[in-house]
């Protein structure tokens, strides 16, 4: 895809504003989508537009998307109590929203516990996985139920570290696609690098795709 319109949802968290930065170095012109842009005024620069936005709102998203080529959402909900009904009402915002605006590419962050590992146990099923935030996992596991039954219309992708993020790494400047592995590592800037290249050369469609670090 040549220069487009990118729209980030939850560009306010750390992977959103990587994925905000990579488009921008791309040349992409980038509406992000936070909570309340007071806390996130850095944000807004060339190729930026900050706007405020519920995600769980299906006329906002819709009214924010249209124009747009694609949605990047990097949704994360620290204070619900409810986190399946957060993600699940998100998720439903996002399909629906998406569909009035005519924007059909979705790049959704999701979890590496979800990700099956390389003999197709998911991560969190795996021995000695730490799972006192199952129910969080669970809850994201709703949410691409929820575009997997949106049908062809929406054509999504989640995209997460095969096991976590390096926070304090340096980038390699690619990425690998993987299956889980609790030991994989990538930083922020290089999994925006794969969440873009899902924008802009979509390769995968409707499930869920692990990268890590390229080491080459």
């Amino acid at each position: 895809m040549g220069m487009g319109k990118i729209m980030v949802v939850g560009a306010g968290g750390r992977a959103g504003r990587a994925a905000t930065a990579e488009a921008v170095r791309r040349g992409h012109e980038v509406t992000a989508v936070v909570r309340d842009p007071g806390r996130y005024g850095d944000l807004a620069g060339p190729g930026v537009t900050l706007v405020a936005g519920d995600v769980t709102d299906a006329d906002t998203l819709g009214t924010l998307a249209a124009g747009h080529d694609a949605v990047v959402a990097a949704v994360y909900d620290t204070s619900s109590t409810d986190p399946r009904g957060f993600f699940v009402a998100t998720a439903h915002a996002l399909t629906t929203g998406l569909a009035h605006a005519g924007v059909t590419r979705l790049v959704w962050v999701g979890l590496a516990s979800l990700l099956p590992t390389a003999d197709g146990t998911p991560l969190m099923d795996t021995g000695g996985y730490p799972n006192e935030h199952r129910d969080f996992f669970l809850a994201h596991a709703a949410a691409t139920d929820a575009f997997a039954e949106a049908g062809d219309g929406l054509d999504w992708v989640s995209l997460s570290p095969s096991g976590d993020f390096d926070h304090g790494g340096t980038s390699t400047g690619g990425y690998a696609v993987a299956p889980a592995d609790a030991d994989s590592r990538i930083t922020y800037e290089d999994f925006a690098r794969a969440l873009l290249d899902e924008v802009d050369a979509p390769s995968v469609s409707r499930t869920h795709v692990g990268v890590e670090r390229h080491t080459s």
